[in-house]
């Protein structure tokens, strides 16, 4: 039994108690862990894994053999995360260049859903650049995007001038020069999760369908021993940062696989109750067991 997470607490406990369970687990160290989705979501190399949430959408609109184990691993604020070097802002989106790793990457999908939402920012009015392709198999970037050349990297793309706008999460460089898009992001940032009720979540736990049939009590074991790290790690606050169990998720997966459905991320409407039940069906269980 092989599971990729990046976290080593959880890591830690997710082996200890699937091995409890009577499962022979070992983990795979992928570093950065993104890197470990396309190999699991298109060849199932692994049983266990952490995705990023737009990749589970993906994964589900394009019939990929992957389920959801309703556990945070990485829950964060996005707004901050679109920056640019000049005087501009997010009222200048339109009409400037934005680039970002990925189409389907997670925090942009969610910045994006943050510009049209909250800024009434028409997305086909920028000139958008990606520099990856998809995790899924079959997904493309819609008509309306450029890739660079390859060999071209974000960063400095960014750094050089050839892009007014950046999104970025881990891979923001350090540079004086930078400052957020998003006048007060962390604040906005803040005020909308209140106003939602959930944190934008960026990863979770994807499981394949063959190891949920095969090894259901390892991976509910498993579940219950992160839920358990994260329960006891978690801050006090308006909105759970690492909100486990299907209700729990629901707000997050349902707003972002409706930003995804506009952005041309995903060819179709995703529903989460579908997701639900195809992982309660494959683990034999009813939707309360994994907080639903």
């Amino acid at each position: 039994m092989k599971l990729v997470l990046g976290r080593d607490d959880l890591a830690a406990a997710a082996l200890a108690a699937a091995r409890e369970a009577g499962a022979q687990p070992e983990r795979v160290d992928i570093k950065p862990v993104h890197k470990a989705s396309r190999g699991f979501v298109n060849a199932s190399d692994a049983d266990l894994c952490e995705l990023a949430i737009v990749t589970v959408l993906q994964a589900l609109a394009y019939g990929k053999p992957v389920l959801l184990l309703p556990v945070t691993t990485l829950g964060r604020h996005q707004h901050q995360t679109l920056v640019t070097l000049g005087g501009l802002s997010v009222a200048d989106v339109e009409g400037h260049s934005v680039g970002v790793r990925a189409w389907s990457q997670t925090t942009g999908v969610w910045m994006r859903g943050f510009l049209t939402e909250q800024y009434g920012v028409d997305l086909r009015k920028a000139q958008w650049t990606t520099y990856e392709g998809h995790h899924v198999d079959g997904a493309e970037d819609p008509s309306w995007v450029t890739r660079a050349p390859q060999g071209r990297k974000l960063p400095a793309d960014f750094l050089e001038g050839r892009v007014d706008f950046g999104i970025m999460g881990n891979e923001l460089p350090s540079d004086d020069r930078i400052h957020t898009a998003v006048e007060r992001a962390h604040e906005v940032a803040e005020q909308w999760s209140k106003n939602q009720g959930f944190i934008p979540v960026n990863h979770v736990v994807g499981v394949s369908e063959a190891a949920a049939a095969e090894q259901p009590a390892a991976i509910l074991a498993a579940y219950d021993a992160m839920r358990s790290v994260l329960g006891a790690k978690e801050e006090g606050g308006d909105v759970a940062l690492h909100p486990v169990g299907f209700a729990g998720l629901r707000g997050a997966f349902t707003k972002a696989a409706a930003y995804a459905l506009e952005q041309d991320v995903i060819p179709h409407p995703v529903d989460y109750d579908e997701l639900v039940e195809r992982t309660c069906t494959a683990l034999g269980v009813p939707p309360s067991r994994l907080g639903g």
